[in-house]
């Protein structure tokens, strides 16, 4: 058996040992913490070769952060000369490595190792880690930080293994296949595909888009930042903050959107079927491209690109069902073949499966995947009864659609902070949050769910197979900032260390 640092005696004095599952902004984010406060023992597993979580995984063509880039860096580490509004992946990727040579967390992260299995030893008070090579580590303190769109969803269509060119999913991008003078297929039409197709189609013969549900598209406006911008932001930091706090209000003002308020509803997809109508001139198309549902209710996307890309002569948009694919192309419904010698797998995550599948087992042997049978839900998105010790990062119901993932991340940071400060000063050996407490909760943000746009769509990628919004918070990104400032050690079941 293996720990995280060196054995010790225990004594109430022992610094806690913390594991962090995952390297990506939030495993980062909290080792970043964890360093400053030199107070913790602790180990990043990464189960690949590299930090970057979803920024490494998803490297296709066109890859954007889909909020502008002084919201995209950390509130302790702004980066002050993003090279363009909304910037591409390589530079988003490079900025977390930066911060992770920075802040010295490189020597705590155990790349090539993946965690198949947690299991609290209540006796102790520890997390018990099983590698998937067998190796197990311990740690007082699990945070896992996997976020929600780290396992690829990959569409059952009958005859898939039987094409004979290549495949892959977007979020595993083959840099080593051609794409030059082929015809490719991409399969689905939403956040990845937007930003994918543009780039591809420049140089592919045709690229035939598969649509089973059209999307709401809004105006990026991306540009590239000025070298006076960069210089002004340089010479004058604060600048540069009052700029991100511009961003975050102005981004914040648009909640009432996604509450339901129907005149900014109407008003926003209003602006949308003007944008659609001024780049799309083919009334079938348009209509095509036209959603059926309330503008916000699945994931609302931004792109200056994708929709005069589908006006190409080498591009088309099928919207018939798919029957099934073979070795060079794919069926529809209506008996038509469209050829293809690349097939691209634009089609999302399995983004309610959380922690999947990893196997945690709390107090009692309880099983977090039984736990959640009918939907994943954790206090603030972050602790779940019967777990003690134990915290996620973007974890159930912490999901946006109006703002920036990161000042989320780093709400929940705070908190998780605020909980090892505490039990260290009252000198605790576990937090078990109280099954009262979660209940209120989920009841709550459920109640308030229902009364969004979110509730609308029929499906969506915010929603189990039987309807249950488990992805997104349900109102303000200020009102989760207040509730994240501090922990209530009421809302807790503790035990107090012993030795």
């Amino acid at each position: 058996m293996q720990v995280l640092m060196s054995e010790r005696k225990s004594t109430p004095q022992t610094r806690r040992r913390v594991a962090i599952i995952g390297a990506g902004f939030s495993g980062i984010c909290t080792a970043i913490h964890l360093r400053k406060s030199a107070l913790y023992d602790f180990a990043v597993f990464e189960k690949a070769p590299s930090i970057g979580g979803t920024w490494r995984d998803n490297s296709y063509p066109g890859a954007v952060c889909d909020v502008p880039s002084v919201s995209y860096s950390y509130s302790f580490a702004m980066k002050l000369d993003w090279s363009r509004k909304w910037s591409p992946q390589p530079e988003i990727l490079a900025y977390l490595e930066s911060c992770a040579r920075k802040y010295d967390v490189y020597r705590q992260i155990r790349f090539g190792t993946e965690i198949a299995h947690a299991e609290f030893d209540a006796e102790r008070s520890v997390w018990v880690l099983t590698t998937d090579k067998g190796d197990v580590h311990e740690a007082d303190i699990l945070i896992t930080g996997t976020g929600q769109l780290s396992r690829p969803s990959l569409p059952e269509i009958p005859g898939r293994e039987q094409f004979a060119g290549p495949q892959f999913h977007s979020s595993r991008w083959d840099h080593g296949v051609d794409l030059e003078g082929k015809r490719i297929a991409v399969i689905g039409s939403a956040a990845s595909a937007v930003q994918l197709v543009p780039e591809i189609a420049r140089d592919a013969a045709r690229v035939s888009v598969f649509q089973r549900t059209p999307n709401w598209i809004l105006p990026m406006g991306n540009r590239t930042h000025t070298e006076s911008e960069i210089d002004r932001w340089k010479k004058h930091p604060w600048l540069a903050r009052l700029h991100r706090w511009w961003i975050y209000l102005s981004f914040e003002a648009r909640w009432p959107l996604f509450k339901g308020n129907r005149t900014m509803q109407k008003m926003a997809q209003q602006f949308a079927e003007r944008n659609l109508e001024e780049i799309v001139r083919n009334p079938d198309l348009r209509r095509a491209l036209t959603p059926d549902y309330p503008l916000g209710s699945r994931r609302l996307l931004a792109s200056d690109h994708f929709l005069p890309a589908l006006t190409r002569e080498n591009v088309d948009l099928i919207t018939e069902n798919i029957d099934h694919i073979d070795a060079d192309g794919i069926v529809t419904a209506d008996g038509k073949k469209i050829l293809a010698d690349i097939l691209v797998l634009a089609t999302g995550f399995r983004s309610t499966e959380f922690l999947a599948p990893m196997e945690i087992i709390g107090r009692d042997g309880k099983s977090l995947e039984n736990s959640w049978r009918d939907g994943a839900e954790a206090y603030l998105g972050l602790t779940v009864p019967g777990f003690p010790n134990f915290f996620m990062m973007y974890g159930p119901n912490t999901n946006l659609g109006h703002n920036s993932i990161i000042f989320m991340i780093e709400c929940q940071t705070a908190y998780i902070m605020d909980c090892l400060r505490q039990m260290d000063e009252r000198n605790l050996a576990a937090l078990d949050l109280k099954s009262d407490v979660m209940k209120r909760f989920n009841q709550k943000i459920q109640q308030e769910l229902e009364k969004t746009v979110f509730a609308q769509a029929e499906r969506s990628w915010y929603k189990t197979a039987a309807g249950k919004i488990t992805n997104n918070w349900s109102t303000t990104t200020i009102r989760y900032w207040l509730q994240t400032r501090r922990v209530n050690l009421a809302d807790y079941a503790t035990r107090t260390r012993t030795n």
